[in-house]
């Protein structure tokens, strides 16, 4: 199990609002630490990805749950 220190439920919400709800999210932690974000946006996936290569920010994984995904980013 993935240990975390903040979690982001973006769930029901689309493109761009979980990425910038993350950036939010991520501008109020430390560099180390872990956000879990859990959204059900079917772009998700292809969104965070995109996201982790632009910012630097680490995708450790990304899981689908039923018709959530679960996203682990490590913040820079």
């Amino acid at each position: 199990m993935q240990k975390f220190d903040q979690e982001l439920d973006a769930r029901g919400l689309v493109c761009p609002l979980p990425i910038l709800r993350t950036k939010q999210s991520l501008a109020a932690m430390v560099s180390g630490q872990v956000l879990k974000i859990v959204a059900t946006d079917p772009g998700a996936e292809i969104d965070f990805q995109v996201f982790a290569e632009q910012t630097g920010n680490t995708l450790l994984s990304m899981s689908e749950i039923g018709m959530e995904f679960v996203f682990f980013l490590k913040k820079r």
